[in-house]
């Protein structure tokens, strides 16, 4: 059984760069040095979990259609093992972070993942990356 976890109780994040324009930059700082918020990243994060919980109903119906696991996702080596004896291909989909853990080989990654969707971010070794790239969504 994989290891799930909701991605909110955990302190790792990725960071992503955006454009803003000059205007909405002096807004955003006037609001930090008037005190609402104590830093740039603080407004810019509470405006991203506003439109995140804005859609909620709409996101909350895809993960389900689209049957993703959501949080953590973490592929063990043992896991994979397990497919292969079974004879099966995995189709693995998350909404979050996907692990491959490191002693998971590209051969055994391509006898036993028949595809992987990441709605996030995936952490894998580089070999690992390179066997799936065709299988990666």
């Amino acid at each position: 059984m994989s290891q799930r976890t909701d991605l909110r109780t955990r302190a790792d994040s990725e960071k992503i760069t955006i454009n803003l324009g000059y205007v909405d930059l002096g807004r955003i700082d006037l609001l930090v040095r008037d005190g609402f918020y104590g830093n740039r990243t603080d407004f810019i994060r509470t405006a991203i979990r506003s439109q995140l919980e804005r859609h909620a109903e709409a996101t909350d119906k895809s993960i389900r259609r689209q049957q993703l696991d959501l949080g953590l996702r973490h592929i063990t080596s043992a896991e994979l093992e397990r497919a292969r004896e079974r004879g099966e291909m995995l189709d693995i989909r998350v909404l979050g972070l996907a692990t491959i853990d490191a002693d998971v080989t590209p051969e055994l990654a391509l006898e036993t993942i028949a595809s992987l969707t990441v709605l996030g971010a995936l952490q894998a070794g580089a070999a690992v990356k390179t066997a799936l790239a065709d299988r990666i969504r």
